[in-house]
């Protein structure tokens, strides 16, 4: 189904054209692929060092009261339906946003703050998971040569747990680039090259869900593809 379409519409003007007005049968994805990309990589920027130093904290640092208290809240909050996310940023990130620049709130910068908050779940859970597995004896050695706690965590246990790590951030930005309701409700949804991080846009995904229930012939096909 989506084949035929980017044959009659033309790869390059499918994946590079700017515009995407299916009344008048122009479908280019670009600023989607942009959109996209913007707010995961936001995410990932928000979402992958907070995660990792919460993984270092409970691992490392945090006192077995407290660690009975935070592990199963950073549980939950993986289960938590992504449109509860999404409104949670409606009510909370977007007002604060709209306070702090005098725009709309919706934007590149709020979907990204909310999508970090969304993959921290994953990034905590298989970081802490890979920094346990670590042989203790690592992290002793380097204390008895005289490192600190800190240049030992982040010297010696991190890098040799730096396989999980990287798969705790690319499971967390498999999450990030295929959410869908959350974004649709705090990312402004505009088909356009954003100029700025405040810049309302629109993901390939949200694209998919906003008009697919719609769309027929040729605009369907090019949903698909």
């Amino acid at each position: 189904n989506g084949l035929p379409a980017i044959a009659e519409i033309g790869l390059k003007e499918f994946l590079l054209g700017i515009e995407w007005r299916p009344g008048q049968n122009l479908f280019g994805i670009f600023p989607m692929i942009i959109g996209s990309i913007y707010v995961t990589a936001g995410a990932v920027i928000v979402g992958v060092p907070t995660g990792i130093l919460c993984a270092v904290f409970l691992a490392f640092y945090c006192p077995k009261g407290l660690y009975a208290l935070i592990k199963p809240a950073v549980g939950l909050l993986a289960g938590i339906p992504s449109i509860v996310y999404g409104f949670f940023g409606l009510v909370v990130i977007v007002p604060a946003i709209q306070n702090l620049t005098q725009t709309s709130g919706k934007g590149i910068l709020t979907a990204s703050i909310l999508l970090g908050v969304m993959i921290l779940p994953t990034i905590i859970e298989v970081t802490e998971s890979s920094l346990r597995a670590v042989p203790t004896v690592y992290y002793e050695g380097s204390l008895a040569l005289g490192a600190t706690k800190e240049r030992s965590i982040f010297k010696s246990v991190i890098v040799a747990a730096k396989s999980g790590v990287m798969s705790a951030v690319i499971l967390g930005i498999g999450r990030a680039i295929g959410e869908t309701m959350a974004v649709i409700m705090v990312a402004g949804n505009q088909a356009a090259i954003p100029k700025s991080a405040l810049s309302g846009v629109r993901t390939l995904t949200a694209n998919i869900v906003l008009e697919m229930a719609y769309a027929a012939e040729l605009h369907r096909e090019a949903l698909i593809a």
